[in-house]
């Protein structure tokens, strides 16, 4: 089986392409913060900058390994199920589930591992930059030099691996089994966050407006929140489509499609809820903490530094890691739909309606995956502000929240309807005789 994976990937090295760059990208944000540990740790750093480099290394670390997870599950699973009719032959031929678990495990496994060793010159120069923030900032003393050491290739290397190892194992495993279980730990694991993300938010409420650690609670609460809502996306996607009003040929049709590949979508709408949420609410609450302190004419100490160039590192990460990660997943849902298309052509659909239901359909996840992660957002965003500046709901919001809804809307809707558009341009009968 080895060697079939391997045959594979260099027989068919496009359909790999999107884990190799999801891959590339969490091993680089794993090994660049990671490498901040090695820094450290070196001889002849002071006390005040080694807490600062571990702390930024270790926050950011935690969320890199869990965007690793996300986005390689995401491409793995989009890929999986392309193949499905590959992994029905396969089986037809006499190829056990454990066989071809082990096969599209040992090419998840082999991409990652390419997708990790590319990532270490970009982590190393990465790394170095943040270094430099740090140092600029006044966080981190001049004399302290960057190292890249074993942390940063162990955890990098380490996490990308066992991220896609796992990913390929769930993805091939959802695969060969079909619709015989329901994904009960799954269920367990939406409901656990939710309870946990709701505790932490209510928790906001024990601290004083001036306590140190008041925008913890609500910032962790909010992501657990989301990621409670991104587990449970097909779920939150068919309530969705129950309840819209849509007529017409383009609508019609994109609920209905959208019905019948809800699974399919769960990882485009996960990411698009991580987003909006963790954006929304890490920027907002953050503002809300300078416009109160530069109201009260105090200055910002060291650890409010530390926690401002955090939070602005960790949702300039996310946002470009999950940009990247739907245009990857987008770009493989909407090519994979070439003979769909094709079929809706000679059935009479000319390609502006073909065009109008992939945007509705869009339309649709997107609306859904920002309605979900605004929801988790607000969640932490309120009690913090009530408790912060007696407000409710801070202006900051409204900004904060249109740019992050229209970063979202240009992804996905320019992702989805110019993949579309290029697949429209293969004559309606080669495409659904090229897809045969």
């Amino acid at each position: 089986m080895f060697l079939l994976a391997m045959r594979s990937i260099r027989h068919h090295p496009g359909r790999f392409l999107a884990t190799l760059l999801s891959a590339f990208l969490g091993a680089a944000i794993i090994m660049t913060f990671n490498s901040l540990h090695d820094t450290a740790a070196q001889d002849g750093v002071d006390p005040t900058s080694a807490e600062t480099l571990s702390t930024a290394a270790g926050v950011v670390g935690g969320y890199g390994t869990l965007l690793v997870f996300f986005a390689v599950a995401s491409t793995l699973t989009v890929n999986v199920r392309q193949r499905a009719a590959e992994l029905a032959l396969l089986r037809c031929s006499g190829a056990t589930p454990a066989q071809l678990g082990r096969m599209v495990v040992g090419e998840a496994v082999a991409v990652a591992l390419v997708g990790a060793a590319l990532a270490i010159g970009p982590a190393m120069l990465g790394g170095q930059a943040l270094l430099e923030v740090f140092q600029d900032s006044g966080q981190v003393a001049e004399s302290v030099d960057h190292s890249f050491g074993p942390i940063a290739l162990m955890t990098g290397i380490g996490i990308t691996l066992l991220a896609s190892a796992g990913a390929a194992f769930l993805a091939v495993r959802r695969a060969t089994r079909g619709h015989e279980r329901r994904g009960g730990a799954r269920k367990f694991l939406a409901y656990a966050a939710l309870l946990t993300g709701a505790a932490s938010v209510s928790s906001t409420f024990v601290f004083s407006a001036t306590d140190a650690a008041l925008m913890a609670p609500p910032a962790y609460g909010a992501i657990l929140l989301s990621v409670g809502f991104a587990l449970r996306a097909p779920r939150l996607l068919e309530g969705v489509l129950d309840r819209l009003p849509l007529s017409g040929a383009s609508g019609w049709l994109a609920v209905r499609n959208l019905r019948e590949r809800a699974g399919h979508l769960a990882g485009i709408l996960m990411s698009l809820i991580l987003f909006a949420a963790v954006a929304t609410a890490t920027l907002t609450m953050q503002a809300v903490e300078s416009d109160a302190v530069e109201a009260s004419g105090l200055t910002k100490s060291v650890d409010a530094k530390n926690l401002e160039t955090l939070n602005f590192t960790v949702v300039g990460i996310i946002a470009v890691f999950v940009c990247v990660m739907l245009v990857n997943s987008l770009y493989a849902a909407t090519s994979y739909r070439a003979r769909e298309f094709g079929q809706q052509r000679l059935a009479g659909a000319t390609p502006g309606q073909v065009l109008g239901t992939v945007g509705a359909e869009t339309l649709i996840l997107t609306v859904t995956g920002v309605l979900f992660g605004m929801v988790a957002a607000l969640a932490g965003i309120v009690p913090f502000t009530v408790v912060r500046t007696d407000g409710v709901l801070p202006g900051e919001a409204y900004g904060i929240g249109a740019a992050v809804v229209a970063i979202a809307a240009a992804v996905t809707l320019g992702t989805s309807l110019v993949t579309a558009r290029r697949m429209l341009r293969t004559p309606a009968v080669g495409a659904v005789a090229v897809a045969s």
